[in-house]
């Protein structure tokens, strides 16, 4: 390993599980088939929301940018994880490492203002149905997403360059499995005080603001769904925002453990397997929290495959 990396000029050498060797194989493949079912999972409601008029509604027009953002995700980082965990070098090219970097600063902060604006939808068709459609046209909705992929891409055209400028003082070994800011840190030999704390400012609006308006949101649905007399209601009521919490849950929690606090505090080993949880096992998750109890979807996937609705129906979804 030493040998590849003062031949490959800029590349870095990306430890990932090395430290494990018995469980690399193990990884590989699970995490092979967590890749399929997040690419095939993913890629399915983007073409099912494209195709179906049915799903041509703000509620899956943003759960197919929530797609298009785990299979970033998933694309930027596993197959290069794959690659690394089979064979013995464990190297990255330098263009390759800025690449991830960027992708994962753009997408976990679209991500963050995604979902709250995912909750602000779902606050609308809970409290407001009889306004819903008026409130969330079209081109609010179109408005509200390139908000969120322009606040996140922002916020990495800022914070990439100022984290891959720190000194390394010809450190390439990054203990991770992935070109993460935390982990880019932890090689600098210089003072990161400065980047950490605008990385921790930045944040704020990026994440603590989304998650307070999250909460919100769902603290008036709550409020409404107790007011509802028909338990019918309510059960269709829980169906449609349990999923977005659980979604909610599963991503804030990992990120906020990753990037609200300073580099040199988190567990780097926490770090490795939380990383790949939420560009991995949240991704292969989503989709099937999604449409776990939704039969729009499961309609839309029968008719594409040319069965009988009524079928659907008969088996009692």
């Amino acid at each position: 390993m030493e040998r590849n990396n003062e031949s490959s000029g800029g590349d870095f050498i990306l430890f990932g599980f090395s430290d494990r060797p018995k469980l690399e194989m193990v990884l590989f493949f699970v995490n092979m088939i967590f890749y399929f079912l997040a690419v095939a999972g993913n890629s399915t409601i983007i073409f099912l929301s494209l195709v179906d008029p049915q799903l041509h509604t703000p509620m899956y027009f943003f759960l197919s940018n929530l797609s298009l953002l785990d299979l970033c995700y998933t694309t930027s980082s596993i197959p290069q994880m794959l690659v690394n965990l089979w064979g013995p070098y464990k190297t990255i090219t330098y263009v390759g490492c800025v690449i991830q970097l960027f992708v994962f600063l753009s997408v976990g902060g679209i991500e963050c203002i995604l979902l709250s604006v995912m909750a602000y939808d779902r606050f609308a068709a809970v409290c407001k149905p009889l306004q819903y459609m008026a409130i969330m046209h079209p081109q609010l909705c179109l408005q509200l997403a390139a908000f969120a992929w322009l606040s996140g891409i922002a916020n990495s055209i800022l914070m990439s360059p100022l984290t891959m400028s720190l000194g390394r003082c010809g450190h390439r070994h990054i203990n991770h499995f992935v070109c993460e800011m935390p982990a880019i840190i932890r090689i600098s030999c210089v003072d990161t005080s400065r980047v950490e704390g605008l990385g921790f400012f930045l944040a704020i609006p990026i994440v603590l603001v989304p998650l307070t308006m999250i909460l919100v949101s769902y603290g008036y649905i709550a409020a409404a769904v107790l007011r509802m007399q028909s338990a019918a209601g309510k059960q269709k009521a829980f169906n449609t925002c349990s999923s977005h919490m659980v979604v909610v849950s599963l991503f804030y929690s990992s990120i906020i453990y990753m990037y609200m606090q300073p580099g040199n505090i988190a567990s780097q080993d926490q770090g490795k397997f939380l990383t790949l949880f939420y560009c991995l096992v949240t991704p292969t998750l989503n989709p099937f929290i999604y449409t776990l109890r939704n039969k729009d979807v499961k309609w839309a996937m029968w008719k594409v495959l040319g069965k009988d609705r009524s079928l659907l129906d008969a088996g009692g979804h």
